[in-house]
């Protein structure tokens, strides 16, 4: 009995001892094909599928660069065409500025020989300027044989507004115009008087007068209207009918 007890205590034994190494070295057989199988697909690179969608992760990543390195040309553009805008509307707003601020009383001749006003203006279309009149401080650099005064005239034709000098104040033919304005639709005029009223048009009771002020509106294609107000240099002093009759008396 004890042997056989003993007996199979070593057949336990060995059992388990068989069973602890069959187990290491099917651990240890495991961790060699896994370390083997890591390997093999080290050496073989990337699969179709790992390719495809890095390819797309880039792809997605490139559309997102030009969208927005797109955008950002565009939003550039429409900034410098803005400002470009801007400026324009600065420069004709200079340029009016400039002009109605030196503006003289002096009574001119046209081409045809008619006597013009000091100053006057029309709403007729392209026909005739919507304003003309004559500014003094013309600069002369160049010792030219011409006066200092200078015949300026505004005109709005084929969608421009355009300044328009004369070399001569009687009789002689304008000058090339200079266009201030693109894709201008209207301008609108309104004139203040001695007594502070803003009238539609100039229509004064002498030939010599000139309005206080001048407001101009500008309408242009796809922009807001855009309103200026420019004074105008001092001129003569309105002849009233009864004072000079009483005067005369």
């Amino acid at each position: 009995m004890a042997r056989d007890g003993h007996r199979t205590g070593e057949g336990d034994f060995r059992s388990e001892r068989r069973s602890v190494q069959q187990g290491f070295t099917s651990d240890e057989r495991s961790a060699q094909q896994g370390f083997t199988d890591r390997k093999r697909s080290a050496q073989q690179g990337f699969t179709l599928i790992e390719l495809l969608v890095a390819l797309m992760i880039f792809a997605m990543l490139a559309s997102a660069g030009v969208l927005l390195l797109g955008n950002s040309v565009s939003a550039q553009a429409q900034v410098k065409a803005r400002l470009d805008d801007m400026a324009a509307v600065q420069r004709a707003g200079g340029a009016l500025a400039g002009d109605l601020g030196q503006a003289v009383p002096r009574i001119t001749r046209t081409e045809a020989g008619t006597l013009a006003p000091a100053f006057w203006a029309h709403d007729d279309g392209e026909a005739q300027p919507v304003m003309q009149f004559v500014r003094g401080g013309w600069d002369n650099l160049g010792d030219l044989p011409r006066p200092s005064l200078q015949k300026v005239e505004y005109w709005v034709r084929q969608g421009r507004l355009e300044r328009r000098t004369y070399a001569q104040l009687d009789g002689a033919a304008g000058d090339d115009p200079a266009a201030l304005l693109d894709n201008v639709e209207a301008v609108t005029l309104r004139f203040r008087d001695a007594e502070g009223q803003w009238r539609e048009d100039w229509t004064p009771s002498q030939p010599d007068l000139l309005p206080k002020a001048v407001e101009m509106t500008v309408t242009r294609t796809g922009e807001p209207p855009v309103m200026m107000r420019f004074l105008v240099a001092p001129g003569p002093v309105e002849k009233l009918e009864g004072v000079e009759g009483a005067a005369g008396a």
